[in-house]
């Protein structure tokens, strides 16, 4: 029930933010447009652990901040690399294990390799991922398996 709440209110607040429109009808038909979408996640059964992760809020407090430096760090190579066409890149495709027990963990992985520039996620099979690296750098960061653990820390011991 808590998880089915906690969609609820993020649909409802995501709605709320994106529509601007505060009139009381308007916003009665959001709750009911949010509640319909509840009950039918629920009676899909995708209002579960991985359809909705809230259990993931107290650590996404500590990966956030990491993964946005990260980000912000990677943008500042690339961009060097634009800037100053002297500096190699050496474009390569690399295998690489993930720790995450689930597809939840996987994704997440995943996609925090590819908001990272100069890395891009190009296949998932299984726990093999397939990662295109801009720079022998960006394969080096990735091989140290700083971004696999944060994000396994993340998922926590339940995966």
């Amino acid at each position: 029930m808590g998880r089915l709440l906690s969609l609820i209110v993020l649909l409802f607040g995501t709605w709320l933010l994106w529509s601007g429109i505060y009139q009381p009808l308007t916003i009665g038909f959001g709750v009911v447009s949010c509640l319909f979408v509840a009950w039918l996640s629920a009676r899909m059964g995708i209002a579960d652990e991985e359809g909705t992760p809230i259990h993931l809020v107290p650590r996404l407090i500590l990966y956030v901040p990491w993964l946005v430096w990260a980000i912000v760090k990677s943008n500042i190579d690339v961009a060097r690399r634009i800037l100053r066409p002297s500096l190699p890149i050496s474009p390569r495709l690399v295998k690489i294990k993930a720790s995450q027990q689930n597809d939840l963990g996987r994704v997440v992985y995943a996609n925090s390799i590819t908001l990272t520039p100069g890395t891009v996620t190009v296949d998932i099979e299984g726990d093999e991922l397939t990662i295109h690296a801009l720079t022998a750098e960006a394969e080096a960061d990735l091989l140290t398996g700083e971004m696999d653990r944060r994000v396994t820390n993340l998922q926590g011991a339940g995966g």
